[in-house]
Order: C-alpha cells, then sequence, then structure tokens
C-alpha cells in the first residue's frame, strides 16, 4: 500500500501529469468588488461558450440579461472577476458548463473552494484563522475582530475604511460559504454541509493540480470541517474513488484517470471538446 503523507513527494508524484495548473499564491484584493457569487457563477458556467470572444464576452452578457438588469459596468466587473476565478482551470471550467451543478449545495462548496484556490488571503482566513477560532469556548467572528486579523496580515499598511471593507467582504463571503451564521454582528461559527458530488470532483481536480499540502490535510477541505476520521469516513463512501489506510500509509484508488474521465463516467456528461 502506497502512502503520499508529504508535500513535496505530493509535487513529485504531480509534477509529470499536472492538468490544471495551481493554486494562487499572489496577494491580491479582488474580494473587495466581488464575493462568493453564488448565483453569478452559476450564471457564468451556463451561459459561457467558447465560440465568444473574450472581448465581446460583456456585450452578449449584457445583451442576453445573463445577471438580469446588471449594468453593463457591473456586468463588465463580474465578467473580470469571474474569469480570474474560473478560467485559469479550463477542463474544470468545461466540466461546470456542462454539468452546472443543480443542488445549491454543491455549488456552495464548489464557489467555496473556487474561491479559495485564487484568493489566498480568504484560503488562510478560512483554512487557518477560522480553525484557530473554533478551538474557543464560544466560537464567533465579528468585523472589529476580522477587521485586526486583515491589519496583522499586510504588508503595507492601509486606510481604517479599506480594512474595515476588506473584514465586511470576509465575513460576507464565509456567510455565503455556510461557515458563519447570517446574523448582524457577531456571527457564530458552523461548518456547511458538503455533498459527495461536490467532494469527489473537488478530489478529483486537487489531484492534479499544484498546492500546499495534501489530498488529507489542505485548507480547502479543513475549512469544511473535512478532516482526520471525518474525512476518512466521507472518502470510503465517494462516487468514483476508494480510500484505504493502515497506520501512517494510506492509498487513494481513483475509478478514472482525471476529473475529466471523473465527469464521463459518474456525471454521465456527454462530452464535446468545444463548450
Amino acid at each position: 500500500m502506497a502512502g503520499i503523507t508529504k508535500h513535496q513527494v505530493l509535487n513529485k508524484v504531480s509534477a509529470n501529469f499536472i492538468l490544471h495548473g495551481k493554486e494562487v499564491e499572489q496577494f491580491h484584493t479582488r474580494l473587495l468588488r466581488t464575493s462568493l457569487a453564488l448565483e453569478e457563477s452559476r450564471v457564468y458556467w451556463e451561459h459561457l461558450r467558447i465560440n465568444i470572444p473574450k472581448e465581446k464576452r460583456a456585450v452578449v452578457a449584457f445583451e442576453e440579461r445573463w445577471f438580469g438588469s446588471r449594468s453593463m459596468a457591473r456586468v463588465r466587473s463580474l465578467l473580470v472577476e469571474l474569469s480570474y476565478r474560473f478560467d485559469a482551470y479550463p477542463i474544470a471550467l468545461q466540466i461546470l458548463s456542462h454539468w452546472c451543478p443543480s443542488d445549491p449545495t454543491t455549488r456552495q462548496n464548489i464557489c467555496h473552494w473556487y474561491m479559495q484556490l485564487t484568493d489566498p488571503m480568504y484560503r488562510t482566513f478560512t483554512g487557518v484563522f477560522l480553525e484557530q477560532r473554533r478551538l474557543q469556548s464560544n466560537p464567533s467572528i465579528d468585523r472589529d475582530i476580522v477587521a485586526r486579523w486583515v491589519t496583522q496580515k499586510l504588508e503595507s499598511e492601509w486606510s481604517a475604511a479599506t480594512t474595515l471593507r476588506m473584514a465586511t467582504g470576509l465575513i460576507a463571503t464565509v456567510a455565503d460559504a455556510g461557515l458563519c451564521s447570517k446574523n448582524v454582528g457577531t456571527r457564530s461559527l458552523q461548518y456547511p454541509k458538503v455533498t459527495d458530488e461536490a467532494l469527489a470532483y473537488w478530489l478529483y481536480f486537487l489531484r492534479h493540480l499544484s498546492f500546499e499540502g495534501s489530498l488529507l490535510n489542505n485548507p480547502y477541505l479543513t475549512s469544511v470541517g473535512l478532516s482526520e476520521n471525518f474525512l476518512e469516513q466521507r472518502l470510503r463512501r465517494l462516487p468514483g474513488l476508494t480510500f484505504n489506510r493502515m497506520g501512517d500509509l494510506y492509498e487513494f484508488g481513483w475509478h478514472c484517470a482525471d476529473l475529466k474521465s471523473w465527469a464521463i463516467q459518474i456525471l454521465g456528461l456527454k462530452w464535446e471538446e468545444e463548450v
């Protein structure tokens, strides 16, 4: 039974067949403009067509009212942000465009993980800081707590107003992701439900992705409460893979060659090379 227990080993194994690129490491402030965007992401997956030139995408989206009555300026902004979030992973995006998961929890899970993937501040906030807060007797956050955390993470000084905007954006995003309550003021921390399809999709995605951590220990799964024994229980019932562990060694049994094959065999997608 072969086990992968270290990040360095995972990178060595994956280096010859990375299909999906790598997680974003460069700090940015895109969350100030667009948060989790659950409904907008669904619309993007549903309407995106490869035969629409990127420079004409905003006009088509506005004229076809992809985002309802949003102004042209907001449509352009949404497309820029959603393109940044999804387009760097074209095979996965094609799958989402074919699939357009109807289950709202599956969409919530996937959007949260893509936000983590493409925003290192959000990834650290949800995968590390919130986990530290959960160790308290009454785990919660509020805007002042988050603003202090943001200030500690910045390499340069922001104005108080910008810091509070980022704190507000982080809280709104984790609330949409199901990581905290939606009330105003102090928010109780919680974990969202995670569907088997979303989890299997993401594991197949991570399998051929360059990222910090391992398949059993990473901010993506930790942030939604999937770690240690609970994660292993879930792994044993997922569609398209098997999991076994003996002591420190573990083995994933991948029933499909890659994410595309998983989507065809498990989701039943009829694949076309152009979407």
